[in-house]
């Protein structure tokens, strides 16, 4: 460890935000003080153990940037994690978002799962989060099959078959009264926040029917919409006075981890809870703040946030423009005290697990830096590719982090029409994926894992050598029967891993998940053959380009029957040429 005691004392007291490097001087972690002195002499004038002493160990210098406030630090730290990504900032490990339930306001109202709910909280209704996202999307198909909304997306210029099947009461061409449409929204909402009546009684209503007329096929199909009914609306009854939501956040540490539980009420109910343990640096307040922050960038914050009174109410409550609030007695008290038992209670079942997992990553990082005689190893990237309706190719991207995923840096590639072979779309992958780091001075990886042997590996250290960038390489080299069977380096030479090994695992977990990936893109693309998903493919086809070209053609044999000059309009010269090639065959 440095001696930093010189800089430190030039420290000011002042709140802000101050960034660790390593010895290559990137930024390898983000934090934010009231007293940035304070902080930063916490560091190296204590004993530290877990995860602050890998980070620790791994300083070589830090900056500092002061504030005028708090709140300032905050933003400040948050935009600089979002910048540089540091690899000792908390993660959401499982990427998780909890879907919601939207009812829309349109005139002809539909109903469906979103995740990404934002952009769309002024305008309809939303209902969740729903933790159990199962039961979530059979909600909406039972609640589609009960309710005659709006099924398509457009009103269509004739009826179709969810009319004929009565699911649909044929908006595109009937006049349907108003009322009768706000009587399903009415009994829809009613249900949606927790009374089930005026469904359950119309399910039992069909159920008897079916069972008279001996289907019992549809009966026993209605008799699990039951069933499913009763699963989504398991929830804990809560006697609180309160009509809107809000969720209810307390934590639980113990040995450098903390056990992260939100408890979800929506109209007085205990509608679900998500928990997460995540290693902690010892700043636990600040933790979980940063937790709450990423937590909430994916999703809709409440009404209102209650935290415990060791958290600054204050700093959230001006950063997320809602009501933070720390109750001190009655009933809400008793929910925190409730929401810090189930953060204990999972902590105590998880964290013997966790720590062998720790232990056998780190052990497997380890003997991976001695086989390549690498100072540091964090962060890996793997590069795949996929074949879209059998000439062109999609790529992708995935990043790990001490061999845990970190899908926020995933990244998609449409590869060029002139490509036609695999090596010549790994190249162009990789060029992109690097000339952009050069382009932006963004991070590099400690290594990248590649999908093949000798040749996969000369044409990374072929496009890393034309950037005079240099990254340590390794190829997961596969049998016969397209099995990984050994491991190489960059000079070609097999390491000597054993296959029941950890670390062997690890990094076939690295290249399974790049495959899932990259072919889950391909296979998105290319599902159906939808004119939306087509458009996705193609080189120079934006978002905006593309809703253009489907609101003036809307099918892909229109657009396949376009002349050339036409689409130029449209999407300029280069674009349609792309476009034209690319649908030829689709």
């Amino acid at each position: 460890m440095k001696d930093f005691k010189e800089k430190l004392a030039l420290v000011p007291t002042k709140p802000g935000s101050y960034q660790m490097k390593n010895k290559d001087g990137i930024i390898i972690y983000v934090g934010k003080a009231k007293n940035l002195q304070r902080r930063l002499r916490s560091y190296f004038t204590r004993t530290v153990t877990g995860k602050t002493k890998m980070l620790v160990e791994d300083i070589d210098d830090f900056e500092y940037i002061v504030t005028s406030s708090e709140l300032e630090s905050l933003i400040l730290e948050i935009t600089l994690i979002k910048k540089y990504d540091p690899k000792y900032n908390i993660l959401l490990r499982d990427d998780k978002s909890y879907p919601y339930i939207e009812l829309t306001n349109d005139k002809y109202p539909t109903l469906k799962i979103v995740h990404n709910v934002k952009r769309k909280r002024n305008k309809n209704h939303l209902y969740g989060p729903y933790p159990n996202v199962n039961a979530a999307r059979k909600t909406v198909n039972m609640i589609n099959r009960i309710y005659p909304l709006r099924k398509c997306e457009k009103l269509k210029k004739e009826l179709c078959l969810y009319y004929h099947i009565h699911e649909c009461l044929g908006y595109c061409q009937k006049e349907v009264p108003q009322e009768v449409i706000e009587q399903m929204k009415k009994e829809i909402t009613s249900f949606l926040k927790g009374d089930p009546d005026h469904i359950t009684k119309k399910i039992q209503e069909e159920m008897e029917k079916a069972s008279l007329a001996m289907n019992y096929e549809k009966a026993l199909e209605l008799k699990n919409m039951l069933e499913d009914i009763e699963t989504t609306l398991k929830k804990q009854k809560i006697d609180l006075n309160k009509g809107y939501n809000f969720d209810c956040v307390n934590y639980y540490y113990d040995k450098n981890y903390i056990s992260i539980e939100i408890f979800f009420i929506r109209d007085g109910l205990l509608f679900g809870r998500h928990n997460e343990i995540v290693a902690s640096l010892e700043d636990v307040e600040s933790e979980v703040e940063e937790y709450l922050i990423k937590f909430y960038s994916n999703g809709m914050t409440p009404h209102e946030l209650l935290v415990p009174e060791e958290m600054d109410s204050k700093l959230l409550e001006d950063y997320f423009q809602i009501k933070v609030f720390s109750p001190q007695k009655g009933k809400l008290k008793s929910l925190m005290d409730l929401a810090k038992e189930n953060a204990k209670e999972q902590m105590e079942l998880q964290e013997e697990t966790l720590k062998k997992d720790d232990e056998e990553r780190k052990k497997a990082l380890e003997e991976l830096k001695s086989l390549l005689g690498l100072e540091t190893l964090h962060r890996m990237e793997s590069f795949d590719n996929s074949h879209l309706f059998g000439t062109f190719y999609v790529g992708g991207m995935v990043v790990f982090d001490d061999f845990l995923p970190n899908k926020d840096l995933y990244r998609k590639y449409k590869i060029s029409t002139e490509v036609k072979d695999d090596l010549g779309a790994m190249r162009e992958v990789l060029y992109r994926r690097y000339f952009k780091t050069i382009m932006e001075e963004s991070y590099t990886p400690d290594l990248i894992v590649m999908d093949g042997g000798q040749t996969q590996i000369s044409v990374c250290k072929e496009i890393l050598s034309s950037l005079n960038l240099k990254i340590p390489i390794i190829g997961l080299v596969k049998d016969k029967n397209h099995r990984t069977n050994h491991i190489m380096n960059e000079n070609y030479e097999i390491l000597p891993v054993e296959k029941d090994s950890k670390l062997f695992l690890f990094l076939t977990r690295i290249q399974e998940e790049v495959h899932r990936y990259a072919i889950t893109y391909h296979r998105n693309l290319k599902a159906k053959g939808a004119l939306s998903s087509v458009l996705d493919a193609v080189p120079k086809i934006g978002e905006v380009r593309k809703k253009e070209l489907m609101r003036t053609y809307g099918s892909l044999k229109k657009i396949k029957e376009a002349p050339l000059e036409e689409l130029e309009k449209i999407v300029g010269k280069e674009a349609a040429s792309k476009l034209k090639e690319y649908i030829e065959d689709v």
